[in-house]
C-alpha cells in the first residue's frame, strides 16, 4: 500500500468535546470544572492549540462559558445529547479543514504529539487510511497491562460525515461500532517517555481531586 503524503496541522482541526450530561459528576457541565483553577476545557483548548491548525468546542449547555474561551461553539445538531458521537459529527460538520481531531474536555495531560502522532499513522497506513485512534496501556486487575483504545481520541477524515451521520440517526452510540465500520488504525501511546498518566480522565469529582495532585 503506498505512503500517503504527511498531514500538516493546518490541515487539522481539533475538537474538544463537552457536550455530555456530566451524569457521573452529578449532572454538571463537566468542561466548566475547575482543575488548578481553569476550567477542564480550557485546559483541552490550550494543550490542542500548538498541535493543530484551529480549535472547535462542542457543547450543549453554557454556551458564553465555553464561547469565553476564544473559540467557536457548536451544539449537537441531533437532539438529546447522544453521547459523543454526536458531538463528532457537530465537528464534523463545522470543520474547515479535511481532518478533524477530537479529544473529551476531561483528559487534560493528553499527549502533546497527539495530532503529530496519529496522522503519522494515517500517512504511513496510505491513501485509503481515514481514522486513526490512540491505544495506551492500561493496568488489570490481575497485574497484567494492556493496550486498551481510548475511542474519543480520533483522527478522522471529513468524508465520513455522512456516514456517522447515518450511523447516529440510525441508533448508533458506541464509538467504537462506527469506526470499526471504517477499519480504524489503533495507534500506540506506549513508547518510553510517553506519560503513564496522558489519559487518565475525570469521570467524577474524586477523579478531578486526582488530577489536581502535582
Amino acid at each position: 500500500m503506498g505512503t500517503a503524503p504527511a498531514i500538516a496541522a493546518a490541515d487539522i482541526t481539533g475538537l474538544v468535546l463537552a457536550g455530555g450530561r456530566g451524569t457521573r459528576m452529578g449532572g454538571v457541565d463537566k468542561g466548566l470544572q475547575l482543575l488548578q483553577g481553569e476550567v477542564l476545557a480550557a485546559h483541552a483548548v490550550r494543550r490542542l492549540r500548538p498541535q493543530v491548525g484551529g480549535v472547535l468546542i462542542n457543547a450543549n449547555r453554557n454556551f458564553a462559558a465555553y464561547e469565553a474561551l476564544g473559540v467557536p461553539v457548536f451544539a449537537d445538531s441531533v437532539p438529546d445529547h447522544p453521547g459523543p458521537l454526536a458531538g463528532m459529527l457537530s465537528g464534523l460538520e463545522h470543520c474547515p479543514t479535511p481532518w478533524l481531531l477530537t479529544v473529551p474536555c476531561d483528559t487534560p495531560r493528553f499527549p502533546p504529539d497527539l495530532a503529530a502522532r496519529l496522522a503519522e499513522a494515517l500517512a504511513a497506513e496510505g491513501a485509503h487510511a481515514r481514522i486513526a485512534m490512540a491505544a495506551a496501556p492500561e493496568a488489570e486487575a490481575d497485574g497484567r497491562t494492556v493496550l486498551r483504545r481510548q475511542p474519543v481520541f480520533c483522527l478522522l477524515h471529513i468524508e465520513l460525515r455522512d456516514s456517522l451521520r447515518r450511523f447516529v440517526e440510525e441508533g448508533g452510540r458506541k464509538v467504537g461500532a462506527w469506526t470499526a465500520q471504517h477499519n480504524a488504525l489503533t495507534v500506540p501511546f506506549d513508547r518510553p517517555g510517553d506519560a503513564p498518566d496522558a489519559f487518565f480522565n475525570a469521570n467524577t469529582l474524586a477523579d478531578l481531586q486526582t488530577l489536581e495532585q502535582p
